[in-house]
């Protein structure tokens, strides 16, 4: 007997046991020798992470169409893996030593190093198996690491082969520098974050050819006064006539007294501040290409740790930068060049790991000259080598690769894979695989001996990112796995990291294969919380997946949302949101329910907006499926291998196999499609709807009244349907439905896990005829409830039916279905009559019309006057709506979540109008 509930806390955990004994994930297994290949490489979790409701709509995504394939007879790689994460891992191993009171630079770079891959042996695991408790069917005995042996020999050898292109280069350039962890950072560990802060107005007194000052001054604003001892010139609009009498003048520098010119530039904007701009080109991105564009002098006035060199006046040596700032306003206050300050609200760059204010600093970097891999990888996008789904992403990758800049791939860190540059004495350097190569070429270079010494940065990590989808395979060496599924099928992955790992897996993929890394990228959208604001951590709306799957109590929950808020003043608050959303804590949902929640949410274009309710529906919806199967049991639909279900001839029998067939297509069109949320909408109303709601409701008169025929057929036919409703509900609930397959074998055991079962292949079912005369009883069924819900008739009252000119063939249906039909829509009794009688609502049923006789059950009249209101009311609404979304300035100011709140609004005042306006043209 089946269980009479599904516990995914006991089943999930046996379930995944026998994928894994079964080896149901691997690659090239022998019943797939020959197979067509489909592959995806999984975008690699920080090896610090966990799982958290980005990663869990990501990995479902690839997940739904991994095992779709699988079932398709494809050879299937799923290659899963973890990323190094240099400064994230970095920080984590760093503060464990500094508890003890250990410090990096006393320890020294290789013991560093032993603790890091310790820590790694011990804790790097976590997300793997957060992966597994999902249900992810990736082939995990290929797990790559970004750092293990073969892809760091991978790095390396892409590293040389672009040096031998003339690719690589070392520059003294601006870069995002973080004061704190003491390394360049990429745009993508920046964050922004908005800071009310100040505006100062200096005012740089103007001088003669002799260099005396003329009496005139030129006004500058600045959000960063700390910066002007490295000012290099003023920089003024060359239209901009207040200032065309200056330009090729000079001013003098307060506080540093260095000479500096004035500058025409269309940089400045005339319409910000005084509409002259300072420009110091070694630490502000913009003001480095004014420099260029003039060949000013690029003067660095910090430290790597953010303070005061000696570059500058001896009294601001060694400051702070903010504690410079306001040394240098009191300073410039007293010196009589402050003419005013403002308040100022605006965007600060900060490091995302270290929580501070990065710099931009010049530096020696290396750099890989991209704009030739760019162009490339633009070619073969527009070509339609890979195509972007959807493909309104192309226009973002697109503008990134035709705009790039040079790639700066060296950080200031021990963790990570290391430059393979050496140094000779005269600074210069060799680029090699390894140290004996590197000795062939300094010998060569520098003669017979010379010392070498390493560079001790390491690469970008997501310069070993960009390697992902053939190194994973082996490459450099010619594997077979690198011939059989290099170009991969497709990525699944944000729309944030297609400039920072989509694109350059195409760029390193064209330059070492000669080929796209994938023929299709799928871009999804954000989960955000239930207002639709954006998970953040600091912000305490955080859901942890493995909270859905496995429940967790309310003060728990409290706990974890407010352990890292950024502010500790908004504990209260976020206590008390947390306690009104969930007051009970979260119930243990299971993996399958949290699955199909994100795919039936996951609608192109749209973020998912999280609801424990919609979790809670589909467990129920999974609960559904599981109470039928158990229904089936007891009335004695077996499993009969040698059922065919083409030999059906009651046309319940037969209707129900068609709309199997119907569903079979639906969803394997969108799935192919990468519509998640139409497939599991399609498997969804053919499991509830057609199946549970009318197939099994319609089925029981014949299992418990008909002859030995028709209950043997309809039995058999019960038990065939169940078994491709699990097939294809399993790519998007894999559990429970690998549960049932096993429960549900009957005396003959299955041939394998429900996994590695074929795709059902239902072609041929359908029968006009039957799905003429079934779907006319559903759907005359369907529009009687609805109507009756919608006029207002009472839950209990039985209302009588006229079929209107009814056709001979109607007049068969009535009098084989009446009594269903009267039990079903709750039909007092039904005739037949030329014209619909007064009083009553017309319903079209399959060209079929009926009315339902309603005077004397309610008061039409005053039922058209309300829906009327109703609907006036909600056109209302609708009108509101449209106007605040259609408001530029209201989309500009309005928070993420109040936007989102308005859409779903709209879509269902929309939703709720059409159904308004349906019983309106029935009355």
């Amino acid at each position: 007997m089946i269980e009479t509930t599904f516990d995914p806390a006991s089943v999930e955990p046996r379930v995944s046991a026998a994928w894994e004994e079964a080896g149901a994930f691997r690659a090239g297994r022998e019943d797939r020798k020959g197979a067509a290949p489909y592959s995806i490489v999984i975008p690699p979790p920080n090896v610090t992470g966990s799982l958290h409701m980005g990663h869990a709509l990501n990995n479902t995504l690839q997940d739904i169409l991994c095992r779709f394939e699988r079932m398709r007879g494809k050879d299937v790689l799923w290659q899963p893996g973890t990323d190094h994460a240099g400064i994230a891992t970095q920080m984590v191993v760093e503060r464990q030593l500094q508890e003890r009171q250990i410090h990096r630079r006393d320890i020294g770079r290789e013991k560093f190093l032993e603790y890091v891959w310790a820590w790694k042996a011990e804790s790097g695991g976590t997300i793997v198996n957060q992966l597994k408790r999902l249900g992810a069917s990736c082939d995990w005995s290929r797990e790559r690491f970004t750092m293990d042996e073969g892809l760091s020999k991978a790095v390396i050898e892409i590293f040389v082969r672009m040096n031998e292109a003339g690719l690589i280069y070392k520059d003294k350039r601006l870069v995002n520098w973080d004061p704190k962890l003491l390394t360049a950072i990429s745009d993508l560990e920046v964050v922004q974050e908005e800071i009310n802060g100040h505006l100062w107005h200096f005012a740089y007194p103007v001088v003669d050819e002799a260099g005396n000052e003329t009496g005139e001054t030129i006004t500058v604003a600045t959000t960063r006064p700390e910066t002007m001892l490295g000012d290099t010139a003023v920089a003024v609009h060359p239209e901009d006539e207040r200032y065309t009498h200056l330009v090729e003048k000079k001013v003098k520098l307060p506080l540093v007294g260095r000479l500096i010119p004035i500058v025409a530039d269309e940089y400045s904007d005339p319409e910000k501040g005084t509409g002259a701009v300072k420009i110091t080109p070694a630490h502000d991105f913009n003001d480095f290409e004014v420099g260029r564009r003039h060949d000013l002098e690029v003067i660095n006035i910090f430290t790597p740790e953010a303070h005061l060199d000696d570059s500058v006046p001896e009294p601001y040596r060694g400051l702070e930068r903010f504690e410079a700032r306001k040394r240098i306003v009191a300073d410039m206050e007293a010196a009589g060049r402050l003419v005013t300050i403002e308040k100022h609200k605006h965007q600060v760059p900060h490091g995302d790991r270290s929580g501070v204010p990065i710099e931009p600093f010049l530096t020696d970097q290396w750099y890989v000259n991209v704009r030739p891999l760019a162009d490339r990888a633009v070619e073969a996008v527009r070509r339609g080598e890979t195509r972007f789904v959807p493909q309104n992403w192309e226009k973002t990758f697109f503008d990134w690769l035709e705009n790039i800049q040079p790639w700066c791939v060296s950080r200031q860190l021990w963790w990570g894979h290391q430059i393979p540059a050496w140094y000779g004495p005269d600074g210069g350097y060799v680029i090699a695989r390894d140290e004996a190569e590197a000795r062939t070429k300094a010998d060569a270079k520098w003669g017979a001996g010379s010392a070498i010494t390493r560079d001790e940065d390491v690469l970008d990590t997501w310069f070993s990112s960009a390697l992902w989808p053939y190194s994973t395979f082996g490459w450099p060496d010619k594997t077979p796995e690198l011939a059989k599924y290099y170009p991969t099928s497709v990525v699944v992955t944000g729309f944030d990291i297609i400039f920072f790992w989509v694109a350059r897996m195409m760029m390193t993929g064209l330059f070492t294969q000669n080929e796209v890394p994938f023929r299709d990228v799928y871009i999804h959208a954000l989960v955000r919380d239930e207002k639709g604001a954006k998970m953040s951590k600091s912000k305490g709306n955080v859901m942890d997946p493995l909270d859905i799957i496995d429940g967790i109590g309310l003060e728990s929950l409290v706990a974890k949302r407010t352990s890292a808020l950024a502010d500790k003043r908004d504990i209260v608050h976020v206590t008390s949101e947390t306690r009104k959303a969930y007051p009970n804590g979260i119930d243990r949902y299971g993996a399958d329910a949290l699955r199909f929640f994100l795919a039936a949410m996951a609608a192109p274009g749209r973020d998912v907006k999280l609801s424990i309710d919609r979790v809670k529906g589909y467990r129920n919806f999974g609960t559904k499926l599981w109470n039928a199967t158990r229904f089936a049991e007891m009335k004695g639909c077996v499993r009969d291998p040698n059922f065919d279900p083409r030999t059906a001839r009651i046309p319940l029998n037969r209707w129900i196999a068609g709309e199997a067939e119907k569903a079979v297509g639906e969803i394997q069109r969108a799935i192919e499609a990468y519509r998640f949320n139409d497939a599991a909408g399609a498997v969804y109303r053919f499991i509830w709807n057609v199946v549970c709601d009318w197939y099994v409701e319609l089925s029981k008169p014949l299992i418990d009244n008909g002859d030995d025929a028709a209950k043997a057929e309809t039995r058999a036919m019960v038990a065939f349907v169940l078994d491709q409703a699990t097939l294809l509900l399993h790519p998007f609930m894999p559990f429970i439905t690998e549960e049932l397959w096993a429960v549900t074998a009957g005396s003959v055991p299955r041939s394998t896990l429900a996994a590695l079962t074929a795709w059902p292949d239902l072609g041929g079912l359908f029968n006009a005829e039957a799905d003429e005369e079934i779907g006319w009883l559903v759907d005359l069924v369907s529009q009687i409830r609805s109507i009756k819900t919608e006029v207002g008739v009472p839950g209990g009252a039985q209302t009588p039916l006229v079929m209107v000119n009814a056709s001979p063939a109607v007049e068969k249906r009535v009098a084989t279905y009446g009594d269903t039909l009267k039990f079903l829509a709750r039909i007092s009794e039904i005739s037949f009559a030329p014209v619909a009688p007064k009083g009553s609502v017309q319903i079209i049923a399959r060209g079929a019309v009926a009315a339902l006789a309603l005077e004397g059950v309610i008061d039409i009249d005053a039922e058209k006057s309300r829906l009327k209101k109703e609907t006036d009311k909600i056109d209302g609404e609708i009108a509101k709506i449209n106007a605040k979304l259609g408001n530029p300035d209201f989309i500009s100011r309005a928070k993420e979540e109040v936007i989102e709140e308005n859409r779903d609004r709209l879509e269902e005042a929309t939703a709720r109008r059409a159904k308004l306006q349906d019983a309106l043209a029935g009355l």
